[in-house]
């Protein structure tokens, strides 16, 4: 089994799209911090949402430097079914390096809050403003991408 990476960024957008969690990760003080959060793609930027306080907007607000981290497959997979370390999770990941940017406009966050509704449900949803108010929006801008598959099947000219 191996382990490829994949370069595609269309490929590494549909990892992304077919994930329901996304686990936003930071560090204040040399602690770091992992959150699991719903999340939209939108171009170079994610779009992550929260209650807009708490431990998540301290750290951010400190250091706005953050990874996000998306995993799909768990598929147990081995080369010998005796041999321990043959044994893989068949997986995709992708892992972004960025900088937060807080969302405060009002429209921007309505629209951003509409990105992240249709990530989940094809249904057209509308916010009041008491929910646009109260929510917290975060845009993540993507410094670096990368994504690798893991567990793949090794392809040579003599097994395919």
């Amino acid at each position: 089994m191996r382990t490829y990476s994949i370069e595609n960024r269309e490929e590494i957008n549909k990892i992304i799209r077919a994930s329901k969690t996304c686990f936003l990760a930071m560090s204040n003080n040399g602690q770091p911090y992992v959150l699991p959060l719903n999340f939209a793609l939108d171009g170079n930027c994610v779009i992550l949402h929260s209650a807009p306080k708490g431990k998540m907007w301290e750290t951010i607000n400190a250091n706005p430097k953050v990874s996000i981290n998306w995993t799909l497959g768990e598929e147990l997979a081995w080369q010998d079914e005796k041999v321990g370390c043959s044994y893989r999770v068949k997986s995709k990941s992708v892992v972004v390096e960025g900088e937060v940017e807080i969302i405060d406009d009002f429209d921007e966050k309505y629209r951003c809050m509409k990105l992240l509704m249709a990530q989940y449900s094809t249904r057209e949803f509308e916010f009041g403003a008491p929910s646009i108010k109260g929510v917290g929006v975060i845009k993540v801008h993507i410094k670096t991408i990368t994504a690798k598959e893991f567990g793949a099947k090794a392809v040579t000219p003599w097994k395919r």
